[in-house]
């Protein structure tokens, strides 16, 4: 084989060879994932697995004036979701206390309080609702980033949010709320709701603080958590007559035809057996009620 061919084999099979390098690079390495189409509706779930965001076309909520026995907890929640929406200072809010009193369904009610209040003032911004699961918080920071890059205003919210013996995750929860030497974005919050108000058990607080050498600041860095969240919202058993309340508003927006004699006594009966008077229980006796009635509470 003459030089020249020779020359031009060598060049043919290391094209190849670049060719098949190339090939392999390309299936090792996903391609970049498009940006978040935050047009597409005013609430998502994060999807730590894939870094996405699901849009949620419609909200699992129940209106803001149905939520009866927390009145200063509501009020306070919408001034500070309507002041950060309008661009204004706000604080992270932990929602804490008792089982079933209505801290989830505020957060999404608030959310479409102030999305309503926007649109009546003829403002083309929506305030962004994101629902993160309490599994996925090891990815917040990711997360925040991403929302900092699309520029709207938005609350990523956390249901149920605590910590058990041995998870560090909430490191992660920290390094978000304080932002490091960045600073937390000012077009994020973060609200969280917990029945422990500084979302550790009792118990694993008190078993860190007796076998440690120096008891107070054993503790400190996982209770000093929640004061991250500059405004905490306390939720408490409702009495027997706010839990009635709920029962006649729910009655009331469902439009509900039924004895308001029979109505107290089976709701007290019904909150009895549960053994508990909450929003949830409240809303569990409606819908018992309206299946008994033939009704539909869609």
């Amino acid at each position: 084989m003459d030089p020249a061919q020779q020359y031009k084999t060598q060049v043919d099979e290391l094209a190849s060879r670049l060719d098949t390098l190339i090939e392999l690079i390309s299936r090792a390495v996903p391609p970049a994932r498009p940006a978040p189409d935050f047009a597409a509706a005013d609430a998502f779930v994060w999807q730590a697995d894939t870094s996405s965001l699901e849009p949620v076309e419609k909200v699992n909520r129940v209106d803001i004036d149905l939520l009866q026995g927390v009145d200063r907890a509501r009020d306070q929640l919408v001034d500070n979701t309507m002041r950060f929406a309008s661009g204004f200072a706000a604080n992270n809010v932990l929602l804490w206390g008792a089982r079933g009193m209505g801290k989830s369904s505020l957060v999404k009610a608030s959310h479409a309080h102030v999305n309503a209040a926007l649109a009546g003032r003829g403002a083309a911004e929506r305030l962004k609702l994101i629902e993160i699961h309490r599994e996925d918080i090891e990815s917040l920071p990711a997360l925040m980033k991403l929302v900092k890059a699309g520029g709207h205003r938005t609350i990523v919210f956390c249901d149920d949010l605590s910590f058990d013996s041995g998870d560090a995750s909430y490191k992660s929860l920290k390094a978000a709320l304080d932002g490091g030497i960045e600073g937390r974005p000012e077009t994020v919050l973060f609200y969280a709701t917990s029945n422990r108000r500084h979302l550790l058990p009792r118990d694993m607080i008190e078993n860190e603080r007796s076998t440690a050498i120096n008891p107070s600041e054993a503790v400190e860095e996982k209770v000093s958590l929640s004061d991250r969240f500059g405004l905490w919202l306390g939720f408490h058993k409702c009495s027997q007559d706010e839990f009635l309340a709920m029962i006649e508003g729910y009655v009331r927006h469902y439009g509900l035809d039924y004895d308001p004699a029979s109505l107290r006594a089976e709701a007290l009966e019904w909150a009895t057996t549960r053994g508990s008077r909450s929003g949830r229980v409240a809303f569990q006796f409606i819908q018992d009620l309206a299946g008994r009635l033939g009704r539909s509470l869609a």
